[in-house]
């Protein structure tokens, strides 16, 4: 089995593969520094609950946004899996994504990875909109090719802003509040957050489809997709596991050894 490693910015996750399949999935918070002995000893129980063994991985893949922990994750995979993992964006991999950026090197890796599996699984052009500690807008033109996109605040990252910010302001959960217009404190920050980034959302897709001149399929991934998505007929598709398909198949067809 492979093991797929997707590292960022707010929760890691680990998930097993047999081909294209999912076999399990876990997510842990993001937390710096955390030992390959730590992951080892979270993983084991989990692993003996799902009915796998350690020794049921053959390889390891890894996207990561946290340079940091790249070395902690890769000591997990050699002792823990006794295999040598591959890393997006360290290791020497054709990826055949072609980037028109000013600095291309500047590309996260898990961007890169929602790139990947628009191509494989899914139309150009398009707009990947990730909901996690940013919101980032991916665009994919029509050619397949990586040619921008946006960076905005991330969602809960906004809403410990305005409680940190003013401290009047309670600390709210993120939903749809059903009206725009809010009749309390907390029904009127949800609305804010919620209303004001489905805005966001069409306006900036309105925009980015006038700039490539064709309506682009626009699909979102990230642990809060399913709330903004129910909001707005803009966002065509739901997927997850956008990032972790797109490393698999970097895998399967670049890398497989």
């Amino acid at each position: 089995m492979l093991l797929a490693i997707d590292a960022g910015n707010t929760n890691i996750v680990f998930a097993l593969y047999e081909g294209n399949e999912q076999r399990q999935c876990w997510r842990i918070r993001t937390e710096r520094g955390r030992t390959a002995d730590e992951y080892t000893a979270w993983l084991y129980p989990l692993f003996m609950a799902a009915g796998f063994q350690f020794d049921q991985v053959d390889d390891a893949i890894i996207s990561s946004v946290i340079p940091d922990e790249n070395r902690n994750l890769r000591e997990l995979c050699d002792r823990t899996f006794s295999c040598t993992p591959v890393v997006i964006g360290s290791d020497m991999i054709d990826l055949r994504i072609d980037v028109n950026l000013l600095n291309p090197e500047q590309l996260g890796a898990d961007r890169l990875m929602n790139a990947a599996a628009i191509n494989a699984f899914y139309e150009a052009p398009a707009i990947v909109i990730d909901f996690g500690t940013a919101t980032n807008f991916d665009v994919i033109d029509a050619d397949g090719a990586h040619c921008g996109g946006i960076l905005a605040p991330g969602v809960n990252l906004s809403m410990d802003a305005l409680h940190r910010a003013a401290a009047k302001l309670p600390k709210v959960s993120i939903k749809n509040p059903g009206a725009v217009i809010g009749t309390d404190t907390v029904s009127a920050m949800q609305s804010g957050l919620y209303w004001g980034y489905i805005s966001m959302i069409e306006g900036l897709v309105a925009r980015i489809g006038n700039e490539l001149g064709e309506e682009p399929f626009v699909l979102a991934t990230g642990g809060l997709a399913p709330i903004f998505a129910g909001g707005t007929d803009v966002i065509q598709h739901v997927d997850p596991d956008l990032t972790l398909k797109g490393l698999v198949h970097i895998y399967y067809t670049r890398v497989a050894r």
